[in-house]
């Protein structure tokens, strides 16, 4: 027992607790519906490890509309994200430095049209468990030479946060690093140029799980002619420049998300994040 008579488990709960009144009153001003919704384990299955976490079972429709105030009658405990992996980070970081900077020496954008004004590289952590790509650059994007940063960026983010994570946590970029015109969707002779900087910026990084969001990142990086809808939901692997192989998987793009903001697709994305948290878990990232 401690000196205030609660033993370290209740004070474990209570700090929980306060976790989950926190980031429920945190969601609730963003108007975010990506909740991560977790129980806790059976009073057996603690153990000597302390207060334990499992990932409960996929929510239903309903619960993905409801406000996040509700998270915080629920009886449920919010898992903190797991520390980063120790790696070493600054050498992560100077070798993406170094990539980037042989991409600007290299200019392989000048091989085609493009309408930027600064190259969007990409930005998280050099050793990130989760990387999540997309197609190109936006217009608020080109303006801050930084990737989702938009209404997408925006929705992004709060899709991270539904995860127990938080940006600076995961790794973000595009397969193309300038912004086509107009916002185009990316050719295939603009990906077949630009993809070897990715497979080498993901090699680098060396995360557990990439995801693709949209057709043309998920196609790119899949080599696949498949719709959205029969990549979406299913596992697939990257292959790295030493012959790894990183495990990915398909979603929608927040674009699309924002376009079509209804219960269905937010319970799909949410369905796919979950199995992106689950393979996490699993692989004890």
């Amino acid at each position: 027992m401690t000196s205030s008579g609660a033993s370290p488990l209740q004070h474990d709960v209570a700090r929980l607790a306060r976790l989950v009144r926190q980031h429920a009153h945190t969601s609730r001003l963003m108007g975010v519906d990506f909740v991560p919704v977790y129980r806790a384990r059976t009073a057996g299955a603690i153990g000597q490890a302390g207060l334990a976490a499992e990932p409960a079972q996929a929510p239903e429709p309903a619960s993905l509309v409801q406000p996040v105030a509700a998270a915080q009658s629920a009886v449920r405990v919010v898992v903190e994200a797991k520390p980063p992996r120790s790696r070493d980070r600054a050498e992560q970081q100077a070798r993406l430095d170094e990539l980037r900077a042989r991409y600007e020496k290299d200019a392989p954008h000048k091989q085609f049209v493009t309408a930027h004004t600064k190259i969007v590289f990409g930005e998280g952590d050099p050793a990130a468990r989760l990387v999540f790509i997309g197609e190109a650059p936006g217009e608020e994007e080109d303006r801050t030479g930084r990737p989702f940063v938009g209404r997408s960026g925006e929705l992004l983010t709060k899709m991270i946060g539904g995860m127990g994570l938080k940006r600076e946590d995961v790794y973000i970029c595009n397969i193309l690093k300038t912004r086509p015109p107009n916002n185009a969707t990316p050719t295939g002779r603009e990906i077949e140029i630009c993809e070897p900087y990715l497979r080498e910026q993901v090699s680098i990084i060396a995360p557990r799980v990439v995801v693709t969001l949209g057709l043309p990142a998920s196609r790119a990086i899949l080599k696949s002619d498949e719709s959205m809808t029969k990549m979406r939901g299913r596992w697939r692997t990257y292959t790295l420049i030493d012959g790894g192989t990183v495990d990915v998987m398909p979603t929608f793009h927040p674009a699309y998300v924002l376009r079509n903001y209804t219960e269905e697709t937010r319970r799909t994305v949410w369905g796919d994040l979950q199995m992106v948290m689950k393979k996490l878990e699993e692989a004890g990232a």
